[in-house]
This record gives structure tokens, sequence and C-alpha cells, in this order.
């Protein structure tokens, strides 16, 4: 038996919606008609116009408000991305209304805003869920099933470096840099890009950390307020990870070494090298290349895995499963990395428990 179509709406006609969203769902509706979007807001005519093109039947309005007092009866949920400032307004009048919420990432600016948020989605019995989707890319999947198969051995560290040569820009018809304004982004490429460094140690340490300390620096700070180099060290209860995000690198790369007691991983965006030890002092080495379209900045082919375990989760009422309390615990580390900052980067203790 076919599952019933869900029917959303789109608060926010930028880049990531147009680009990533949007097509995502498109390609659903002619591959599994199982999605259809009903309703798109943005602030920006422009925006509009172009969303009321890329979707000629949707319904579009300028106000989120508006658009959720007159689809009551006729969504299933929210897709919230708009820049961060308003994620957690947004998300709680869609939760009141009783709307599941897909919300891009980070949750929230806020450690309190955050807590909030899962607590009216178990309240609401409505599913709460961030987009964490570079564990939904294809290198990515496969270092996680080469932990999970145990040919490393347990892992003892991870690091992430990210390289950027500039801050992801907005749409030019709103703002194209807002993520360098605190006011919309809460942040600087810490709030922008550390959930998906800190996500991804929580899968491959199989824990979650104890304690970080950071560092961070605003190389134009005579033009934005917000910071462009950030560096963090975390403490698990079984190993340490390493994450260094920068804006302002001479090139687009990503590089991720995960090292375990019988060997390592390292990832350069779509390569990987896999070396662990036969029992002698040989080591094995394996090289492989996988297509995860790295360069496409709106990861457009990663959004399907997600937006699968989205429905998956509403099909369990898991209102505020692993995957909402893993984007608290990501909003947590970001705002004490923050404070550790500001402390001369002093290690500074993480507490919180995750709930069933």
């Amino acid at each position: 038996m076919n599952k019933r179509r869900l029917r959303g709406a789109v608060i926010g006609y930028g880049f990531i919606s147009a680009a990533g969203h949007v097509p995502g769902y498109l390609q659903r509706s002619v591959d599994l008609d199982d999605v259809e979007i009903v309703a798109i807001a943005d602030i920006s005519p422009v925006r509009r116009k172009l969303a009321q093109e890329a979707l000629p039947h949707a319904a579009i309005y300028n106000d989120y408000r508006e658009l959720l007092k007159a689809n009551a009866a006729n969504l299933d949920f929210v897709d919230i991305s708009t820049p961060p400032c308003d994620h957690a307004a947004i998300a709680h009048a869609a939760l009141a209304n009783r709307f599941h919420v897909l919300c891009e990432k980070p949750l929230s600016c806020t450690i309190e805003e955050a807590h909030s948020l899962l607590t009216h989605a178990r309240t609401a019995q409505r599913v709460l869920f961030p987009c964490h989707n570079y564990k939904h890319a294809p290198v990515i999947k496969t270092i996680t099933e080469i932990i999970r198969g145990g040919r490393i051995g347990k892992v003892r560290s991870v690091s992430i470096r990210i390289y950027r040569s500039t801050h992801a820009k907005g749409v030019a018809e709103w703002n194209a840099h807002w993520r360098r304004q605190s006011r919309y982004s809460g942040g600087g490429i810490a709030m922008d890009h550390g959930s998906h460094s800190f996500y991804l140690t929580f899968d491959w340490l199989g824990s979650y950390p104890i304690s970080i300390a950071a560092k961070m620096s605003n190389l134009k700070s005579g033009k934005y307020d917000t910071e462009d180099e950030f560096t963090a060290a975390l403490v698990f209860p079984n190993g340490t990870a390493h994450v260094h995000l920068t804006w302002t690198a001479g090139v687009r790369k990503a590089i991720y070494v995960v090292e375990g007691e019988k060997g390592s991983i390292t990832m350069e965006d779509d390569g990987l090298l896999i070396e662990t030890r036969n029992g002698s002092d040989l080591t094995d080495i394996e090289q492989r290349s996988i297509t995860s379209d790295w360069a496409d900045a709106s990861h457009a082919a990663w959004f399907n895995p997600l937006f699968n375990d989205f429905t998956t989760a509403i099909d369990r009422s898991d209102y505020a499963g692993k995957e909402a309390q893993e984007a608290l615990l990501c909003v947590q580390l970001i705002n004490t990395a923050y404070r550790s900052a500001e402390q001369g980067s002093r290690e500074l203790p993480l507490a919180y428990v995750l709930q069933d």
C-alpha cells in the first residue's frame, strides 16, 4: 500500500531552498509521489516571484504567520530554511499548529531555545528534525560503514578540517552576507558549520563529548562581526576530536581523519585512504574514490536520503528523537565553544542527558 502523500510548506526561499530542498521535493514527486509542497513564504518580493515560477501550483505568502494561519488544516510539515535567528520562533509556531518540523541547522542560536523546541515537540506530539545532511554524503556513509564493521578497531581520535575561501553566500535579492552578521546568523563559521562537524564526531566516536576548549578569530574584523576561523578540541569518554573550520583558505576542501586501534581512514573530498595493520609490521592500504558532490554547496543529492529519515521519524512518532537531541547538543557545543574562546580557550565541561 502506498503511503499518504505528505503536504508541506517551505518557509524561506533562499539558496538552500531553491537549489537544494525544492529540487529534492520535485524529484520525489516524480519518483515516489509521496510529498507535495503546497505553500512557500519569503519576505523578499523577488524571491516570492522565483518561488512561484518553481512551484506554480503553490500558494505564496510574504509572512510565515499568514501561511500557517491560511493552511492550518492543509499541512503535514513545515520546512524551515531561513537564517538561524528565526528558526526557533517559526518552529514553535509550526508545532503550535501541530505540524511536523524539518529545520535547517543550527536548530536554534541558543541552548535555551533548543531545549524549549524539544519540549514543545514532545508536548505537541509532532516531529522536530534537523537537516544534518553531511551524514548522507556517500563518502561519509562509507566511512561510517567501515567504522561499524570494525575494520579499524575502536575509534580513538577524529580530526575534521573544513577549508573555504569565503563564507557561503545568501541570495543577492535579500542579503548575500547574512552569515557574517550575528543579528541573523547568531555567530560565524562555528554557528554555520559546527553542527556538521560535531554530529559526525558523535557517530564516529560512538559517544558524546565531556568538555570543549576553543579559540577563534575574525580576519575580516573591520567588515563583519562574526568569526571566520574556529578551532576546537573536544574530549570524549573514549577519545578526542579536533575541529578546524575556516572561511579564509585559498581552497575549498574537506579533510577528515579517523584513527582507530587497528588502522585509520583519511578522507579528502571524494578520496578515501584506508590503512590497517595486517598482524605484522606491514600495513594494508586501500584507496577509493566515492563521488559525493562536495563542490555543490546546495548538497541537493543528499537531501532525499535526509528526508527519508524525517518521514521515518514521523512514521515512528519519534517526536524529539536522537537527531533532534543531537541537534540540541550541537547548539550547546557551539555556545560553550564561544564561552571558552571568550575565556582564553579555557576547557569547559559539558553536561547533558539524552532522553529516550
